[in-house]
């Protein structure tokens, strides 16, 4: 060894000394100069005849040392068993890769001398014969590996150990936990499923993971870094889909997830966000942390080899939510994009940590790009909400002035979507979008996006009801249809995140509203009846205002039986607003017919004839009023 390197010592003078000197005399020269500052350069052995094209002794310690090497490596690469089944073999394997690496690098100065050059070839096809079968143990070494991995909790507890049985074929047991069949040389050993995120996976015993990150540093040495990433990224890629497949996730283009029934997409959305989740919170940063381990001191490979590994797998679970946000517009997919946008969001910081370098900075550049086209289709679905708000028609009325079915539908909506308040004042602030001025009050203008959009849509919906209401010909019937879709509307709005949304001011802005339609009602429905009971204090006849009074009693008779008999059909569906009203109009109706009766009943000329006139008792009028508002079963105006 000792001489091999003088050799190769006197080969690099030699080599200085011909390309510096312009001509024999200056060669020697610097031959000399090298002669009196080493004893080891002596003047014998230097002027020995110089490294020339037509020479081919002055590769002969290179050459002598490729064809070493080539004995070493050649019985290695054609074992027909794997090299790293015995440790021997391995290592020696390795150390014969690391001569080569030497030798081509000693000698890559003098590479533009022709026989140098030729002995480099030879060494550089032994080189690419070396890598192509350290890389085949590579891939070996991964497959098997993979065969077994544990589960362990990020405080480095140990859960246990999760093997695949060979011994049966691919079943499901009442945990939902995967078991894998048999022929395992074609089987991909998956994650199974898992209900705590804390955890990572180590998918490769950590013998395995030694023994590859030895070979990567060879094929980094040597220049094969693609080679030795795609061959990694090729094993791992293969694991990590296959194991988000068995979340249940399909993989689906596109156009495919837009053309999916709502019902099975609705279900898919499930797979996907469980998916989603342990993707981003287990699988990624398990790969990250065998990637950074496998290529310890690479960090560019590392990072190129954990992007071709999770590339496919994120593209997928991306395309997916891209899917959902440009998908339709209509408001009963509210709630279910809502619930992918807000995995989008929760998942960023994983998005963040896992894809931190530089090759997965457009994995996570697109991730932010879909969260945010999701927010874009919330708001797109809210405006679908005013459109169908708008376009809703005024056919048929509401049997009894009930709820109408916008009305319930709505607040029902807006009730259920406020309990997401967190995540719509999120989405909403992020627009840039402004409600028309005229549209809303300077109050609400200052008032956060969220609490706008709900005060804009609840103007719209009581311009829509305030349309309908003139279909009704009876006006009281109108004010009870406007009163029973305005009680409604409150309620909810108290019963819900809309009440701190839309403020104090606004619900007591609408009970007067409701008041409002209260009188309204009392006003088309009982001033013309009570208006017959008034009493005639002028100075006619005692026999005609007997006479007035009869007419008065029979035309209140036939009147109140008529509202009684129209209004028993009608419906308030609250059962305090309905006493309310009840006890309202008998206040303002019972003190009226008791004096008129009473005064009736006093008169001489009636005589006995006040029984067939009168036909009401004070008692049968509050029996009657009390029969009122109670609707017809199964009237649409049932609140729920």
């Amino acid at each position: 060894m000792a001489e091999n390197g003088e050799e190769k010592l006197l080969a690099v003078a030699r080599h200085i000394a011909k390309t510096l000197g312009q001509n024999d005399t200056m060669a020697d020269d610097i031959l000399q100069i090298f002669s009196n500052f080493d004893g080891r350069f002596s003047r014998e052995k230097l002027s020995e005849k110089m490294v020339d094209d037509n020479n081919p002794r002055g590769c002969a310690v290179l050459e002598r040392a490729v064809n070493s090497l080539d004995r070493q490596i050649s019985q290695y690469v054609a074992l027909d068993h794997p090299i790293w089944a015995h440790t021997a073999d391995s290592s020696a394997f390795l150390d014969a890769i690391d001569d080569l690496i030497r030798t081509m690098r000693d000698w890559e100065p003098m590479a533009a001398e022709k026989s140098v050059s030729a002995c480099l070839v030879r060494a550089d096809d032994l080189m690419h014969q070396a890598m192509f079968r350290v890389g085949d143990e590579f891939r070996s070494l991964m497959d098997r590996g993979a065969e077994s991995f544990e589960l362990n909790r990020s405080n480095h507890e140990s859960t246990g150990n999760l093997s695949f049985d060979s011994d049966d074929d691919n079943e499901e047991n009442e945990d939902g936990l995967l078991h894998n069949g048999a022929d395992l040389d074609h089987q991909i050993p998956v994650a199974q499923p898992v209900t705590d995120y804390d955890i990572v996976i180590d998918a490769l015993p950590s013998g395995t993971v030694s023994d590859l990150h030895e070979i990567a540093k060879r094929m980094v040495a040597a220049g094969f870094v693609k080679e030795c990433s795609h061959v990694y990224s090729t094993c791992r890629r293969e694991f990590l889909e296959e194991s988000i497949s068995r979340l249940g996730l399909q993989k689906l283009s596109i156009d495919e997830v837009q053309k999916m029934p709502w019902q099975e997409l609705e279900d898919e959305i499930e797979r996907w966000i469980k998916a989603a989740n342990v993707a981003l919170r287990i699988l990624f940063p398990s790969e990250r942390r065998l990637c950074d381990r496998v290529f310890f001191g690479f960090s560019s490979a590392a990072d190129l080899s954990f992007m071709e590994v999770c590339r496919g797998s994120t593209i997928q679970l991306l395309n997916f939510a891209d899917a959902v946000a440009i998908g339709s517009r209509s408001p009963e997919r509210l709630f279910k994009v809502l619930d992918v946008f807000e995995t989008l969001r929760d998942l960023m910081p994983e998005f963040d940590s896992v894809f931190s370098d530089q090759y997965c900075l457009v994995l996570r550049n697109e991730a932010v790009t879909i969260w945010r086209r999701l927010g874009e289709a919330i708001r797109g679905i809210f405006m679908e909400l005013e459109n169908l708000i708008r376009r809703d028609p005024a056919k048929a009325a509401v049997p009894g002035g009930g709820l109408h079915p916008i009305t319930r539908y709505v607040m029902n909506y807006l009730r259920a979507a406020c309990r997401s308040r967190q995540t719509l004042e999120q989405v909403f602030d992020e627009s840039n979008a402004v409600v028309p001025s005229n549209k809303l009050d300077d109050r609400r203008a200052s008032s956060s996006s969220m609490s706008v959009q709900m005060a804009w849509i609840m103007e719209l919906l009581e311009s829509n009801l305030e349309m309908k209401s003139k279909i009704y010909r009876d006006s009281a019937l109108c004010s009870v249809f406007m009163m029973n879709n305005g009680r409604y509307i409150v309620q909810k709005v108290k019963d819900s995140e809309l009440e701190s949304l839309l403020g104090d001011d606004w619900i007591r802005k609408h009970n007067a509203k409701v008041r409002q339609y209260c009188t309204n009602y009392q006003r088309s429905s009982w001033n013309k009846i009570i208006g017959t009971l008034k009493l005639d204090n002028s100075s006619l006849a005692s026999n005609a205002i007997a006479k007035s009074m009869k007419e008065k009693i029979k035309s209140f008779n036939t009147q109140f039986e008529d509202v009684c008999k129209t209004q028993s059909s009608w419906i308030v569906f609250d059962e305090q607003l309905r006493e309310e009203m009840r006890i309202s109009v008998s206040r303002l109706l019972l003190p009226a017919y008791r004096n008129f009766i009473g005064r009736l009943q006093c008169m001489p000329e009636i005589g006995r004839n006040t029984d067939r006139l009168i036909r009401y008792n004070p008692e049968d009028i509050e029996a009657r009023i009390n029969e009122l508002f109670e609707g017809n079963n199964g009237s649409s105006g049932v609140r729920k």
